[in-house]
């Protein structure tokens, strides 16, 4: 037992000293017949790593992407291995169905034999020795150990938008994506506008519960500040509120289940057609090589952004004018009180961030971009 406490002390220490980190792996490597007390060292210590952080407000998938982002595959796969071993120690009843289609979505599940270290397992998964499997599990202690706590998320309280439903978006709104022809990824894409609004509307209506739920939208790098501003733009456009956390990579969104179905489906569309749109412009703008910068696509994603935000706002003001069903108004005014309540009580030290743009072709070109996009749904008036 003493020496198991040595290790996992030694380990963490590792963790956060980048500089002992191989020198650790190396000693601890080098115990003659301690490599199941090692390895087993290791288990623990990410079990208890990843434990804190699924208490502290992070969920499953939070843990794989932030694990991705800062320590590779080898730690996102070591990470999931340890949340799988948490949950599955957890009693049935405790586990949130939505954590188990979290990891059903990364693909994360119980593979190992419980009669020996996992890690020792995984270095023969991956066909790797048992010291480079060792400094990945330095590697994704490091990565994890120190993250701060996050909001605990309110989980979903039904079951957002029919999956029927959202195939038939995604279908219409891939082929928008994929198509070289401008007019058909209009009509595509007001087609799964209008599909997506009319079901929002439709299930305000018949669905008089106070709730409200809140989920996290993972961004890719490069330019995260600007992505954030564009997936900010459709959340309020479909009655939720969104803070970033730009450092972690990813936006809280706060908003009724189905809205944030829509948000999701809709805000992942539009980031691929504005960075197709912004390297399409990047070839066609010269200014000494400038289309090319960091600052032009910068420019260029934070101009789409506010310029979607501008017509998204001027759609809901059309909507107002032309719904006809006495009861809607009343609804979504209730269930945007009820979605800033629950932000305020998630939030409530938000701040607002301005952004600067230091090169004027890029806000240009991406303005004109978003002008071209036919994102204002055609939706029909809702009769009683």
């Amino acid at each position: 037992m003493r020496e198991l406490e040595e290790i996992t002390g030694l380990l963490l220490h590792a963790a956060a000293q980048p500089g002992s980190r191989a020198a650790v792996v190396q000693e601890l490597s080098a115990r003659p017949g301690r490599a199941r007390l090692v390895a087993t060292g290791a288990d623990l210590v990410l079990l208890e790593v990843v434990s804190r952080l699924l208490r502290r407000g992070w969920q499953p998938y939070d843990v794989h992407r932030i694990a991705l982002r800062r320590t590779g595959s080898d730690g996102a796969s070591l990470a999931g291995d340890a949340v799988v071993a948490e949950v599955e120690r957890t009693p049935a009843v405790k586990v949130p169905r939505a954590w188990r289609a979290q990891l059903a979505r990364i693909g994360a599940d119980v593979w190992w034999d419980a009669d020996e270290p996992r890690l020792s397992q995984w270095a023969r998964r991956h066909g790797c020795a048992a010291d480079h499997a060792l400094s990945c599990a330095v590697k994704a202690l490091a990565g994890l150990a120190t993250l701060p706590p996050l909001p605990d998320l309110p989980l979903p309280a039904d079951e957002g938008v029919d999956e029927k439903m959202l195939a038939k978006v995604r279908a219409l709104l891939a082929k928008a994506e994929s198509t070289p022809y401008p007019e058909e990824a209009e009509a595509l894409s007001a087609k799964a506008q209008e599909l997506m609004s009319r079901y929002s509307f439709e299930q305000a209506l018949v669905d008089s519960r106070e709730a409200g739920s809140a989920r996290r939208f993972w961004l890719d790098e490069p330019y995260l500040a600007a992505k954030s501003s564009l997936v900010s733009a459709v959340a309020s456009a479909n009655r939720c509120r969104a803070v970033s956390y730009e450092k972690l990579g990813f936006l809280a969104v706060v908003g009724h289940e189905v809205d944030l179905d829509i948000v999701d489906v809709l805000a992942t569309s539009l980031l691929v057609q504005a960075t197709e749109a912004m390297l399409a412009a990047g070839r066609h703008v010269s200014l000494g090589g400038r289309s090319r910068t960091r600052s032009f696509r910068h420019a260029f994603l934070l101009s789409y952004a506010a310029r979607i935000g501008e017509r998204l706002a001027e759609a809901d003001e059309a909507v107002g004018a032309q719904v006809v069903d006495e009861r809607l108004l009343p609804v979504l005014a209730r269930r945007r009180a009820e979605v800033d309540a629950l932000f305020g009580r998630l939030f409530p030290d938000v701040a607002r961030r301005t952004h600067s743009i230091s090169n004027g072709a890029g806000w240009h070109a991406g303005r004109a971009a978003a002008d071209q996009a036919k994102l204002t749904p055609e939706r029909r008036r809702l009769t009683g």
